[in-house]
């Protein structure tokens, strides 16, 4: 079974609302860097419509739900508390520059519209994870146990980041323990696990051939555009040639 047009479309609504009310939010505070906290809890919002406006009920969306809400909510209260303040982030600073006069009109689409599209297309696996009727599976299991191994260790990279960060002796320094001892951004690839399960979910309802837009576009974003390039060049000019 496949998602109903309607209800996709329905997503993407409730999606493009909750994005431009962070743009009013933005108005307010002369500040755009909140989109970031916003990000997972897109995917939230739009599984939540999906799988009310699919009247699913099935064992396999309730798990989805739940893991999809316990991965939105733990990044976006640690997004929040990382970059929350009066101080917008650099890489919004420069886009602001780069796109005067009016970025204040212009971010409804280059910020927060972008943002919200992004999310909707690579809700794929997660709209046909929730619609399908097909009976839960081994697959289901291993996509599961993907995911909260993925969360766990972004989790765990993600807090070992924040504790070296905070120490004022590091200043200038590379993180090279524990998990970030193996990888140069453990979190990113164990965030590219997470979706991986995420497609398995949607393999009964769509064959492997949408819901493969999942975990290929989260990727290509973390390896070419807002993962592992920027953080590499703040690295480059923070601490030099690493």
């Amino acid at each position: 079974m496949m998602i109903s047009w309607s209800i996709y479309w329905m997503c993407l609504a409730s999606i493009s609302t909750f994005a431009m009310l962070g743009w009013l939010i933005s108005l307010v505070r002369r500040n755009v860097t909140h989109v970031d906290s916003m990000w997972s809890l897109f995917f939230l919002i739009a599984t939540l419509t999906c799988t009310l406006l699919s009247d699913s009920n099935s064992m396999r969306a309730q798990i989805v739900l739940s893991l999809v809400s316990v991965w939105a909510l733990r990044l976006f209260f640690y997004l929040t508390w990382r970059n929350w303040g009066p101080h917008e982030d650099h890489r919004y600073v420069q886009i602001r520059q780069n796109n005067q006069p009016h970025f204040w009109l212009k971010s409804i689409y280059i910020i927060f519209g972008l943002q919200a599209l992004l999310a909707w297309i690579i809700a794929m696996s997660l709209f046909g994870a929730v619609s399908s009727v097909v009976p839960i599976n081994n697959l289901d299991y291993f996509g599961a146990m993907l995911v909260i191994v993925g969360f766990l260790w972004e989790s765990i990279g993600d807090w070992q980041l924040s504790r070296f960060k905070a120490n004022p002796s590091n200043k200038g320094k590379v993180l090279n323990s524990g998990l970030w001892r193996y990888s140069r951004h453990p979190n990113y690839f164990f965030e590219s696990v997470v979706w991986v399960g995420f497609f398995l979910f949607a393999l009964p309802s769509y064959g492997g051939i949408f819901g493969i837009i999942s975990p290929f576009l989260v990727l290509m974003l973390l390896l070419k555009v807002s993962g592992v390039p920027l953080n590499e060049e703040q690295s480059l000019e923070s601490k030099g040639d690493l």
